[in-house]
């Protein structure tokens, strides 16, 4: 079993890798260097959804995988995912592609091309909820990180069941889907969505809660990946 985690930089990667304890093995394919950690294969890929795309997308092709996982740090919606939970995707969202017209935004799905959102497999969105305690809902992708009330309150209304937001994990989903891996995504949230306050940033506490999940992941990973291969999320 081998999982391609893919974060956006180093210092989520080693948040990941550290959950193993000892130092991960270091290997540089083409377009990414991979850092193995058990069963995992981890790359700080880059911000934003092209850089993590074009990363996963040549780490995919370097090797064989059962699994890309999108992780790190990122926002959370209140109140349903507060300053150092975990949230895990039952989509992964692309919150703002598609045009802007004068009756507000359209999503790319509805200007007839493209997508808007993967679904990770069913069963093991429920099994990382229940063995991370993470919260379970839509994880937004987006290329500007929300930074005013008007926006979280657009995005809310948009996507009702968003539980945070994240600059990658689209991205890597779409290099998953052309490899014909499935996708699941975990956020350590890090900072409220919302009015931009760095000050209430709690970026140590995040990493620290997603160095701890990883630690919970594998036997999560091990067992689903003996099953329910096809499962779909809802």
């Amino acid at each position: 079993m081998r999982v391609l985690v893919v974060t956006a930089v180093p210092v989520e990667r080693d948040a990941v890798t550290r959950a193993y304890g000892d130092e991960p093995e270091v290997r540089r394919v083409r377009g990414a260097e991979i850092h193995r950690a058990g069963p995992l294969d981890v790359l700080a890929g880059g911000a934003g959804p092209a850089a993590s795309a074009a990363s996963a997308a040549f780490a995919l092709a370097a090797d064989r995988y059962d699994l890309a996982v999108s992780a790190g740090i990122g926002g959370g919606f209140a109140p349903v995912a507060p300053l150092g939970s975990l949230a895990v995707s039952r989509r992964v969202v692309a919150a703002d592609l598609g045009a802007d017209t004068p009756e507000g935004f359209m999503p790319v799905t509805e200007l007839g091309f493209g997508r808007a959102a993967h679904h990770p497999p069913r069963s093991l969105v429920r099994a990382a909820a229940e063995a991370t305690g993470a919260t379970a809902g839509d994880i937004l992708t987006v290329s500007t990180v929300t930074g005013t009330a008007d926006r979280t309150a657009a995005l809310l209304a948009a996507h009702p069941h968003a539980v945070a937001e994240s600059m990658e994990g689209f991205g890597v989903a779409e290099a998953a889907d052309l490899a014909g891996v499935p996708v699941l995504e975990i956020r350590a949230v890090s900072n409220v969505v919302g009015p931009r306050d760095r000050d209430a940033w709690r970026i140590g506490d995040a990493l620290t809660a997603l160095t701890e999940a990883f630690g919970k992941l594998i036997p999560v990973l091990e067992g689903w990946t003996r099953h329910d291969r096809d499962d779909t999320a809802d």
